[in-house]
């Protein structure tokens, strides 16, 4: 009966507010304590019994009475954290404003003329229990609500929580202060209950959350107010704040024990409270890199090796995450994140038997922000096999995503995290290792290692991945070439899967249906020129299918650019139902116990993404010199080699002007040319290969005549022991594509971010729930 008169009570205040049509005294404490100070309500009811309609009623109607509640609210979270909360009352009191901030919080943001009364005074207000009027400019906001939100280190929700929490009110010199920093404060609270700390988390999240009414800004450099304050000077508990975040997310263990089903027995307070804290983690780093100068940002001469620290931006969040250098640190944060993104991996005799987490969209923007803002984690992660316990998980959730439309920001979000990876040569080295771990996905049972790994899932997503993800091809495809010059044995399983994407790539209709599809074609050739030169002698299953398919090169050097065959190819176009042939791919058997990729069932949401830059401004050209070191290569005009033969590189004047041609042929206004197709094919890298091919090919198909072979093991062996020395052209210097920080990804990140925070907030209670959100829509499948 108390839980329902309380609810009772609460729900006649709301009406109250609502229908009162003269402002309420900020003095008439026995009004505004029917909100918190007699009641025990969850955050299931706070958002049941404050409709949207009636909190939108009292924003146009009665304006003042909606300012004095949230600066009443405020008042209360302040006056816990200076008090300490030792009562219980006290406690469930500071629960109830957080609650009530919470629910209140988008419905302000979403209307233009409230964003600002965070920032400005409420006159009159303040007067309560301590009858001092607040001194000029005092704010019911940022500071106050933030501070105050984390300042309740004396109160349940503070001392209950995570310690690291624990940052009282700067302004307040009664507040306390932290008494040390780092997982020593984590341990101590690691078995209390977090559920507290956890709402005053969201608390701040919903703070950030003005960004999402916002549309999307053309330029990177707009900031979140919020967040400016929270990771500005002005916070001095900035450090330990971070230092604690990080902690909470790296050290949690969904497993722990592992003891079967014991997520079903018991529940898990921690599992929100790490979620929240890597959502508020990923917020508070979003700053754009490419703003920011910096000797080692990674896109230049700089390498991950790289010495110097960067300049210091004023995100103090940025700051400390790039001047972390410790490899205790480094291995800490590496194996946390690592744990959790392999967590929905792991398999068990007993189904279901295991706790899997949900929040891996957002270790994966974690782990991003990590390798882009500190130059000296990528290095460790790369300098051991480490970095496979990161690739492994990400390829799985890229397979398991590549059909279902909603997930697009996640594919987007995988590809690009390799893409940074492969711009470093211990990248393409460490994919040698083996691949042992069978986790199960619906891709071909192979032998081999985790390059093959990295190319059959390429494969997958390039001919079952349904149609939205086209544009990331060229992503995949610069992801394979980067790597290439490093790979030293390619199983026959893979060696098939890239002769089956240049024999889908090189077909005419396909080569002449866009201005930009033979720009793939250049890719794979420099794959395989790649690794016939710098890997030829352990890659004999890759050569020996190159002999069997030498008929697709031998198109490709004969590709007619007549009009008449032009128009017949792009006629055949419209008389295919599939973008690729799937003929010849050998899919074989999938691994045991692997599910196919499904679609997103019907009515899923999914939130819009801004367009991503081409893969022109996501990379730069960096060409590798005789000791290892990257230079960067400028834009140059076309060059012909010294005997006259054409560059083997696509020029990048040409590579833009085909880039401005897309958007036309996306509109259907481009048609293809016979100008057009002799301007790129004169270009196509053809000569290594070929001239493989007329060494090898005589050799092999005598020796098949000779001995009367039938077995292609045979042929393998004779090409294991073969060798090219002194009959291929010079080595071409190796390539490497490194992605450069920009302001089109800044933005990407942004509207994915908060896209995924949305979706994810939206369950129980849903928090956003039609509010106007003008930074993405929100779509169904």
């Amino acid at each position: 009966m108390g839980s329902a008169d309380s609810k009772l009570n609460f729900r006649k205040a709301v009406i109250q507010l609502t229908t009162k049509t003269q402002p309420v005294e900020a003095t008439d404490d026995a009004f505004w304590d029917q909100f918190w100070a007699d009641t025990a309500t969850s955050v299931q009811d706070v958002f049941a019994l404050v409709p949207a309609a009636e909190i939108r009623a009292v924003r146009e109607e009665s304006p003042s009475n909606l300012a004095t509640l949230c600066y009443k609210a405020v008042e209360k979270l302040v006056q816990g954290a200076e008090s300490g909360c030792h009562s219980e009352k006290e406690k469930q009191i500071v629960l109830n404003c957080s609650r009530l901030l919470t629910r209140v919080l988008p419905y302000i943001f979403e209307d233009p003329d409230w964003r600002g009364f965070f920032w400005s005074t409420v006159p009159g207000a303040g007067r309560g229990e301590t009858g001092r009027e607040p001194g000029p400019g005092q704010e019911p906001g940022p500071a106050t609500l933030l501070q105050a939100s984390l300042g309740l280190r004396e109160c349940g929700a503070g001392r209950v929580g995570l310690d690291s929490f624990s940052l009282g009110p700067s302004a307040s010199p009664t507040c306390s202060l932290l008494d040390t920093v780092w997982y020593h404060m984590a341990q101590r609270s690691q078995y209390l209950t977090a559920s507290p700390r956890t709402e005053l988390l969201k608390l701040v999240q919903r703070c950030f959350s003005e960004a999402m009414y916002l549309p999307p800004a053309p330029d990177s450099g707009s900031t979140n107010p919020w967040v400016q304050f929270f990771c500005s000077t002005e916070n001095r508990h900035a450090l330990p704040l971070f230092t604690s975040l990080l902690n909470t997310v790296c050290a949690y263990d969904p497993v722990g024990y592992g003891i079967p089903y014991n997520h079903l027995l018991f529940s898990d307070s921690r599992e929100p409270l790490v979620e929240e804290a890597a959502q508020v983690l990923i917020v508070t780093l979003d700053h754009d890199s490419a703003s920011s100068a910096s000797p080692t940002d990674g896109t230049t001469t700089g390498t991950a090796m790289d010495d110097v620290d960067p300049p210091g931006p004023e995100n103090l969040f940025v700051n400390y995450l790039s001047r972390i250098h410790r490899e205790e640190d480094f291995q800490f944060i590496l194996k946390g994140i690592a744990r959790l993104l392999s967590n929905p991996l792991l398999q068990t005799y007993l189904p279901n038997s295991t706790k899997k987490i949900q929040f891996h969209q957002e270790l994966l923007v974690l782990f991003w922000k990590l390798c882009d803002f500190n130059k000296k984690f990528l290095f460790f992660v790369l300098k051991s096999s480490d970095v496979l316990d990161i690739l492994v998980p990400i390829l799985y959730f890229l397979n398991d995503a590549r059909a279902d439309q909603s997930r697009v920001g996640l594919m987007h979000i995988g590809v690009f995290i390799l893409l940074l990876l492969s711009g470093e040569r211990n990248f393409g080295v460490r994919l040698n290792k083996p691949y042992s771990v069978r986790v199960p996905m619906d891709i071909p049972v192979f032998t081999g290692t985790h390059a093959d790994l990295l190319i059959v899932v390429f494969h997958k997503i390039i001919t079952s991945g349904h149609q939205r993800l086209q544009p990331l091809f060229d992503c995949l495809l610069t992801i394979v070439v980067n790597v290439s010059p490093y790979l030293k044995s390619l199983s026959m399983v893979a060696a098939n899967k890239l002769l089956h994407l240049l024999e889908a790539f090189s077909t005419t209709w396909f080569l002449f249906s866009a201005a930009q599809n033979h720009h793939l074609v250049f890719f794979l050739l420099e794959v395989f020129n790649n690794i016939i030169q710098y890997q030829f002698d352990g890659n004999s299953n890759l050569v020996y299918a190159i002999i069997r398919k030498r008929s697709v090169f031998h198109q490709l050097a004969n590709l007619p650019t007549d009009p008449p065959a032009i128009h017949k190819a792009l006629q055949r176009r419209r008389k295919a139902p599939e973008p690729l042939s799937r003929t010849s791919s050998q899919e074989g058997a999938s691994m045991e116990g692997s599910r196919p990729a499904a679609p997103a069932e019907p009515g899923t949401l999914k939130t819009s993404l801004v367009a991503t830059p081409g893969i022109d401004k996501l990379t730069e050209k960096s060409q590798v010199s005789q000791d290892g070191t990257l230079r960067s290569l400028e834009p140059a005009p076309p060059q012909s080699s010294a005997d006259g033969s054409p560059a083997e590189e696509e020029p990048s004047q040409t590579w833009r002007e085909q880039r401005r041609l897309s958007s036309a042929s996306a509109s259907g206004q481009w048609s293809p040319t016979s100008e057009w197709v002799l301007s790129w094919k004169a270009k196509l890298p053809l000569q290594t290969i070929m001239r493989l091919l007329q060494v090898l090919v005589p050799q092999v198909e005598k020796i098949c005549i000779d001995k009367g072979l039938t077995d292609e093991s045979e042929i393998l062996r004779f090409l294991q022991h073969g060798t090219l020395v002194g009959l291929l052209p010079v080595p071409h210097p190796i390539l490497i594509r490194k992605y450069q920080a920009n302001s089109g990804t800044a933005m990407w990140f942004r509207t994915y971010m908060w896209g995924v925070i949305y979706l994810r907030g939206n369950v129980d209670p849903p928090v956003w729930y039609d509010t106007d959100v003008k930074l993405f829509e929100i779509q169904r499948v």
